[in-house]
């Protein structure tokens, strides 16, 4: 196993990210282990909503869900749907992130959200962030990121340009106040 276990962590960018796909991101880093780790970034709504996605996927909607934002998820499989959710349940392929929430890839969550009978929490993205065993503590050791403990309050009950500020208020940092020079005593 890796040193550091940042599963249900959030990863805040630094301002010096110089990655345009991660700057003023928050990313839940959903596994962490020796083969590498998999986030979602959590804060980066696109203009694409989920009742055109249920759409594009031949899924009737069977509510209203166009003022559910789909978010980008990361850089890697950009055209492939991710749902984070509260409760986990029991659904065809899910990642366990903690106790209470999971990481869907298949369709019968997307399916059961159409009808109403999905978890009570989602957040939906396109991609997902991937790192390469060892890469994630290299950007960790180059102050690339902060990291802080997910809240499932932040992930699922704040609008998602609220979730960065209130990640980084638990680290009793304003984001503003960031510097992108780093010091090593």
């Amino acid at each position: 196993m890796s040193s550091v276990d940042l599963t249900q962590h959030f990863l805040i960018a630094m301002p010096a990210m110089a990655d345009p796909h991660f700057s003023r991101t928050l990313t839940l880093v959903c596994e962490h282990n020796d083969n590498g780790a998999l986030g979602i970034v959590v804060n980066r709504p696109t203009d694409f909503n989920l009742h055109s996605l249920l759409e594009q996927v031949k899924i009737t909607p069977g509510g209203d869900f166009k003022s559910v934002p789909v978010h980008f998820g990361g850089p890697v499989q950009v055209d492939r749907g991710f749902v984070l959710h509260r409760p986990r349940g029991q659904w065809q392929s899910t990642l366990g992130v903690s106790e209470e929430i999971g990481l869907t890839t298949s369709k019968d969550i997307l399916e059961a959200v159409a009808r109403g009978e999905g978890p009570e929490q989602i957040l939906v993205t396109l991609g997902y962030a991937g790192w390469a065993p060892g890469q994630l503590e290299q950007e960790l050791a180059q102050n690339a990121w902060l990291s802080v403990p997910a809240r499932a309050d932040i992930l699922f009950g704040l609008p998602a340009a609220e979730r960065l500020p209130a990640a980084m208020q638990q680290l009793g940092i304003d984001y503003a106040n960031l510097s992108d020079v780093a010091g090593h005593a």
